[in-house]
């Protein structure tokens, strides 16, 4: 999927849970249509995320696919209530990263694998000033400071008692090497990660240069899980077209890849003290 293809997260969630209900039924969507008495491309539409489903189209499709479970059509309705209400980010304007941010504002778990970068929603102020600016330079002096802006407003959401996110990071070592502005910034953001690190839910690992060959080498990802659906989403991130992975099959084999992963990495103690080790470089680097 495209990432300017941007309905709600909640509709296209709930488009997919009516899918596999209707699935699991055995009818198919013209013989839904039939029985409802709707045009087909309205069914379709409704399972695609194209368009709003009310409530009363629950009830219908639910009463239809043989739903008994209360709490589970009360789930499907609260969605469907949702479904058309705007969040937070919209009020920044136009965000190539919308789709990924409603997905991270709804999930209850973040499974990372990171080559490159320290993982947004780690990152300090000043890191993350420096990568925007210098990651995308056609940016003028606003827009950079709008995207900085959202970036430490997505934060909130792992500082969020009532909602917590469980996060898993897997970061290369050459993460902690990649001189990002300055040594003084770099110390300062390698603190940060091992001060948020020891604090749970968040779990920060760091996968060795020992470590060899290993899944990761394809590139970074992540897979979104959510507390009231058990499709999870596999996100990719790539320059101008990031890939967003919904097959069950596909979650389970990015799963499977971020599993080996945290195998092949150092656990929560020497992950800490890798980046302590790394830390005393750049002390040293600034005092020169």
């Amino acid at each position: 999927m495209a990432a300017t293809f941007n309905p709600t997260v909640r509709r296209r969630r709930l488009g997919a849970e009516l899918r596999r209900l209707r699935q699991a039924s055995g009818l198919k969507s013209s013989e839904v249509a039939e029985r409802l008495m709707v045009s087909q491309p309205k069914i379709s539409h409704l399972e695609n995320g194209n368009r709003a489903v009310s409530p009363r189209d629950v009830r219908d499709l639910c009463a239809l696919y043989g739903v008994t479970d209360q709490q589970v059509l009360a789930t499907l309705l609260a969605m469907a209530a949702e479904s058309g209400q705007r969040g937070w980010w919209h009020t920044y304007g136009d965000l190539p990263q919308s789709v990924y941010i409603a997905l991270e504002t709804d999930a209850t778990s973040l499974h990372i694998y990171e080559p490159m970068l320290i993982p947004d929603l780690l990152q300090t102020p000043a890191y993350a000033h420096t990568v925007i600016e210098e990651t995308i330079p056609e940016l003028t002096a606003e827009q950079a400071a709008t995207r900085l802006k959202v970036r430490l407003r997505r934060q909130h959401r792992i500082y969020n008692p009532a909602r917590p996110l469980y996060l898993s990071a897997v970061l290369d070592e050459s993460v902690l090497h990649r001189v990002v502005g300055s040594p003084e910034i770099m110390r300062e953001q390698l603190e940060h990660l091992n001060a948020i690190g020891a604090e749970p839910p968040i779990a920060v690992q760091v996968l060795p240069y020992t470590a060899g060959a290993h899944a990761g080498l394809s590139g970074q990802f992540s897979i979104l899980r959510f507390a009231d659906s058990p499709a999870g989403v596999v996100y990719v991130e790539r320059f101008g077209s990031d890939l967003y992975l919904e097959k069950p099959s596909e979650v389970r084999d990015f799963g499977m890849m971020h599993d080996q992963l945290q195998a092949k990495a150092l656990d929560a103690a020497g992950s800490r003290d890798v980046v302590a080790d790394v830390i005393k470089t750049y002390i040293d680097a600034a005092r020169y």
